[in-house]
């Protein structure tokens, strides 16, 4: 197989159209459409239906989508290695939690970015499923989430510690008070850490199968907590931060369901470029010192 032929083949895969793969690559789609078909004839199957508005992956074409990112990136981690040798440059794709990119990161990113303006810094949030699969997948470098995250292919550090503190309306007066058989969990989509913690948090308490209310922002989680419609689960030290403008009543939990460590987590067998050096050395000053944990 031809790397560029597995570069035009992830590039349909991911925009869903020989066209449009073609203006990204800034080529002809009758270029695209051959190099496919070319690629096609060398697995010997198909690897798109063809539909009205585009194309979809076969179910080869999904196994093959995996090896194709893999070797796209690996070819591009060893183009960087070789050139890393001397001041940070290049770009530096991290990943982090909502919450975290607005809690912690700020401070590092700004000192940072001052420090290394040859580094192009690009920070992508998500739910710690979708940051750690990103990271196996070698599309991050790295990624800040939520713990505990255990994968034989991962290197984990915590870097920071937070605790979680259960929002409910205004009127609320306690924690028992906001948890009822009418339940409802205000919460990010599916992979939320926050959102597992919640349901177990509810669980003990003998609510097994609670009805929730999904939303994609923090800010939209507020406003539907502050107007009754359920309660959530986020960190205290946000909380605190945008509390005067979000009407909540914040409740805490034991310290056994309360604290939760921010984790760094990365490919055992990536290679750590001098930016991703720079800017973990730069996490670290505002924070614990990372440490390895046992493979």
């Amino acid at each position: 197989m031809e790397t560029s032929d597995l570069k035009i083949f992830a590039t349909v895969a991911r925009l869903g159209g020989m066209n449009r793969a073609a203006t990204a690559l800034n080529t002809v789609q009758s270029n695209v459409t051959a190099r496919v078909r070319a690629l096609e004839q060398k697995v010997g199957c198909s690897l798109f239906e063809r539909q009205p508005r585009g194309v979809v992956l076969t179910t080869a074409g999904q196994r093959l989508l995996p090896y194709a990112e893999q070797i796209l990136t690996l070819i591009e981690a060893a183009h960087k290695a070789a050139r890393d040798d001397g001041e940070p440059q290049g770009t530096l794709l991290l990943g982090s939690l909502e919450t975290t990119a607005a809690l912690r990161l700020a401070p590092v990113l700004s000192r940072f970015v001052a420090a290394f303006p040859r580094v192009d810094l690009v920070l992508r949030t998500g739910t710690t499923a979708e940051l750690v699969e990103a990271v196996l997948r070698r599309r991050l470098e790295g990624a800040f989430v939520c713990g505990p995250v255990e994968h034989g292919e991962l290197e984990v550090a915590p870097v920071f510690s937070e605790e979680l503190v259960l929002l409910a309306a205004p009127a609320i007066a306690s924690l028992a008070a906001a948890i009822d058989a009418d339940t409802r969990m205000v919460v990010l989509k599916a992979g939320c850490s926050y959102r597992q913690r919640l349901e177990s948090v509810l669980a003990r308490r003998g609510l097994q199968t609670p009805r929730l209310l999904e939303f994609g922002t923090i800010e939209a989680i507020f406003k539907c907590v502050g107007a009754g419609l359920g309660i959530t689960l986020l960190p205290r030290s946000l909380v605190v931060r945008i509390r005067p403008k979000a009407e909540v009543s914040m409740h805490r939990l034991p310290r056994s369901e309360a604290r939760v460590e921010t984790l760094f987590v990365r490919r055992r067998d990536g290679v750590q470029s001098r930016a991703l050096l720079a800017f973990l050395k730069c996490a670290a000053a505002r924070g614990p010192q990372a440490r390895r944990r046992p493979a």
